[in-house]
């Protein structure tokens, strides 16, 4: 059996599985396999894959199977312009959380050096992200789950930052510190009664510590706002991610708190998915 045979053998299956993406997810898995680039993959089709290296396949190829995440089989996910390693302890990386950045490096000048702070930090994928737009930037990240600090430790060593981020596992409600200038979030925000509705890749998966924010979603941003209000300077940015039908309730909880609301960003589906506010007293 050559490349090209066991893309096909693996396209067919996962597509009477009815999976998205079964050609791409079959080259990304031999790759792994084989531990060549997709690139390398699809130059050499009729090159012969050997019995052990297409066991390796079939086994990745059934994980794929029981809907298990192509991010976590690979472990690894492209966020922003960079790779992360992840695993089933934190959440994949979404390109809706890319809004925060674009919203970050429009307000933090290149050459500013700030005091950030990211709330959830579950792969580190956002924290390290801004830290490597803006290097004269210093940050904190927080989380309350041990599994994903380490996994998001691993990722800052990887993208040689790991002196510029202190991560550390705490619930928000027991972090206290110094002011800081801007506060990052992509907290959970799915309705407790929602997530059997998630796709079984969701839903079976990834972390429900990271997606559930009980019965009405908002628990989690509620405590952020709260919390950002005690650990943000007067004028400091507080950018977060919300959920489906939340644009209303944590535009009205942020003016309650203290928050002037800047900027409603919405994704590519047109859903408002990241508030940016300032801290106005």
């Amino acid at each position: 059996m050559n490349y090209l045979q066991a893309i096909n053998y693996s396209n067919n299956l996962l597509k009477t599985n009815n999976q998205n993406y079964s050609n791409l997810d079959s080259e990304l898995m031999l790759a792994k396999v084989l531990n060549l680039s997709r690139e390398r993959i699809l130059i050499n089709l009729n090159k012969k894959i050997y019995k052990e290296e297409f066991k390796r396949f079939s086994v990745l190829l059934k994980r794929r199977m029981n809907n298990e995440p192509i991010a976590y089989i690979l472990n690894e996910k492209n966020f922003w312009k960079y790779k992360f390693y992840v695993n089933e302890y934190v959440l994949i990386p979404r390109p809706e959380t890319e809004l925060i950045i674009e919203e970050f490096i429009k307000l933090v000048d290149f050459s500013k050096s700030k005091r950030l702070l990211d709330i959830g930090t579950g792969s580190g994928c956002l924290i390290i992200s801004l830290v490597k737009e803006r290097p004269k930037c210093y940050a904190k990240a927080i989380d309350i789950s041990k599994k994903a600090i380490k996994i998001a430790e691993i990722n800052a060593k990887m993208h040689h930052i790991r002196n510029k981020i202190s991560f550390i596992n705490i619930n928000v409600d027991k972090f206290i510190d110094n002011k800081y200038d801007v506060i990052v979030s992509n907290p959970p925000y799915i309705k407790k009664f929602g997530i059997k509705r998630l796709d079984n890749d969701i839903k079976f998966f990834e972390p429900h510590i990271a997606l559930e924010a009980g019965v009405d979603g908002l628990r989690e941003i509620k405590k952020i706002i709260i919390k950002s209000k005690k650990l943000l300077k007067i004028n400091g940015k507080l950018i977060f991610e919300i959920g489906n039908k939340q644009v209303e309730y944590s535009k009205y909880f942020l003016m309650m708190n203290g928050f002037y609301v800047n900027k409603i960003c919405k994704d590519i589906r047109s859903i408002p998915r990241v508030i940016v506010s300032t801290k106005i007293f």
